[in-house]
């Protein structure tokens, strides 16, 4: 099960329900994925297909969220 967080600017961030204990997020969009750890603060942790500029688009709305 992967329940959605939220969904803002063509991006889907959701979680694995039963998935590692570590808070983290996994993002989707139609331009790739990637994983952020959340604790012990925001991090990359996995990227495919997304631009640097993407990658902080996607962190800007992880902190603001």
């Amino acid at each position: 099960m992967s329940p959605t967080v939220f969904k803002e600017s063509g991006y889907r961030f959701f979680f694995f329900s039963r998935e590692e204990e570590r808070m983290h997020v996994h993002i989707v969009s139609g331009d790739g994925e990637a994983k952020f750890w959340l604790e012990p603060e925001i991090e990359l942790a996995k990227n495919y297909r997304y631009t640097r500029k993407q990658l902080k688009q996607i962190e800007l709305l992880i902190e603001s969220h």
